[in-house]
């Protein structure tokens, strides 16, 4: 089955095709992929602009679809099926892609289904070299989410945590905003922190010891008053090497002790991280490290997979589509949605 996936959630326009006759290659059935980023747009005005998202996504998606179809030697008509993210996300963005996935299936007289934008995360994971096996722990976290769940299967979802306010990747951003640095923050955080000591500052780990569930805007109120507080901070690089270097590690801190905590709870011994944040180096290497003395093990999606992309979209529709899931002709997008809404496989 190819499964041309299509996500659309936010400021990335992302196509794929699947291919689950491939599913035992070297590149785990994905045959082909494009991405389109919306970031030097955004990066305008610090952060995401709805509007000029959903514009953007309806400018890119014919000519990056020519482009994957050239790229993987296909026609149209070959396409079996297609998938695209439903839901959550920005509602303009994502009716964009649900609109023209959904007219693209009727036309070609094909199946077609809504994906769980976090679901697609979830599952990128999957498509890597050596795939772990079910059940997991899976920390979801991104620029709008940060989501602990244990996955017994797929669609069979457990939500053991999340965040009651800014997720992890949101807070990324906003204490890049304040120390001046161009958006999206995570990465940019990550390069300034490189020159800087984590120790030098000490930043709160918001409710570490209050169950399961984040909280970030604290942490985000802790970087603004540092901040303020600093002398020299606007001009002295050492200095805001050293609040990136602080506030990167806080963060990560606060995941990974989280994390080693679900797995205890959930009684499991496998981890699997996705989202934009899971390509974050301090993350991986002190989840690694945590996670050995536990006995456990951490997994990851591809690097290629880790922001927003329709190859996560064209796989959790192959698993659904296969087994004999599909949408009808209506289409509804769903900004927020539960995944324990979402029925099982």
């Amino acid at each position: 089955m190819k499964v041309l996936g299509l996500e659309t959630s936010c400021d990335e326009t992302g196509l794929a095709i699947f291919d689950s006759e491939q599913i035992n290659s070297d590149n785990q059935g994905l045959v082909g992929q494009v991405l389109y980023s919306q970031i030097e747009l955004h990066a305008l005005y610090g952060g995401v602009v709805p509007e000029l998202a959903s514009r953007d996504h309806i400018r890119k998606l014919v000519p990056l679809l020519n482009e994957l179809l050239e790229q993987c030697n296909m026609k149209k008509i070959e396409i079996d099926a297609i998938a695209y993210t439903k839901g959550p996300g920005l509602i303009g963005a994502l009716m964009t892609g649900a609109l023209f996935g959904r007219s693209l299936a009727y036309g070609l007289d094909i199946p077609a289904i809504g994906i769980h934008h976090m679901e697609g995360h979830l599952l990128a994971p999957l498509m890597g070299a050596n795939p772990p096996a079910f059940p997991f722990v899976s920390l979801l976290v991104s620029g709008g989410h940060t989501l602990l769940i244990a996955a017994h299967g797929v669609g069979q979802y457990e939500i053991l945590g999340e965040s009651i306010d800014d997720a992890a990747g949101e807070c990324f951003d906003k204490a890049a905003k304040m120390l001046g640095l161009p958006y999206p923050g995570g990465p940019n955080i990550a390069k300034l922190a490189e020159a800087g000591n984590p120790d030098a500052y000490a930043l709160p780990r918001p409710m570490l010891h209050r169950g399961l569930d984040f909280s970030f805007s604290g942490m985000k109120t802790a970087v603004h008053n540092l901040i303020k507080d600093t002398d020299g901070s606007d001009s002295d690089p050492q200095i805001r090497a050293d609040i990136a270097a602080s506030f990167q590690h806080a963060v990560v801190d606060t995941l990974v002790k989280k994390c080693v905590k679900a797995l205890k709870q959930a009684d499991m011994s496998r981890l699997v991280i996705a989202g934009g944040v899971s390509a974050n180096t301090h993350l991986r290497e002190m989840l690694e490290a945590e996670l050995a003395k536990i006995n456990a093990t951490v997994h990851y999606a591809p690097p290629a997979l880790c922001t927003d992309n329709g190859a996560m979209i064209a796989y959790a529709g192959f698993e659904r589509l296969q087994a004999g899931q599909s949408d009808d002709l209506d289409v509804s997008c769903v900004p927020r949605w539960p995944m324990t809404e979402l029925p099982a496989v």
